[in-house]
């Protein structure tokens, strides 16, 4: 069970606000604001997606094989969330599409500290 992922990132205004309005259709706001770490989800007890400075101070980075995935409610859903998430800065890592048969529905994109993230629907 997840109750948070925490991502780096280099600027926590802008990382609020990108993650607020990439999640907003989740019913998302920012749930926790201690400084250098915030958390944004629709609940201190549903999972959430923790922004922050890193603790040493260096430069965020993403993890080579590191993704945050999160579930959507339909095809049509991912499509509409992975548009929005281009539209506010992040970066395609692969377009909307099936990606196993009759399974796994997802599109993959990086936001604009280059944290990995996945929209996706089973089935």
């Amino acid at each position: 069970m997840i109750g948070y992922v925490t991502l780096g990132v280099s600027d926590m205004e802008k990382a609020k606000a990108f993650y607020c309005d990439l999640l907003s259709d989740f019913g998302a706001t920012v749930q926790f604001d201690g400084g250098r770490i915030a958390m944004i989800g629709k609940s201190m007890a549903e999972p959430m997606i923790s922004v922050c400075i890193p603790y040493n101070e260096e430069a965020p980075s993403a993890g080579n094989g590191t993704m945050v995935a999160l579930p959507a409610e339909s095809k049509e859903q991912v499509d509409k969330l992975y548009q929005k998430a281009i539209e506010l800065g992040a970066t395609s890592e692969g377009e909307p599409g099936q990606r196993i048969p009759d399974m796994f529905y997802g599109a993959y994109f990086r936001d604009p500290d280059g944290n990995k993230l996945v929209f996706f629907v089973f089935g």
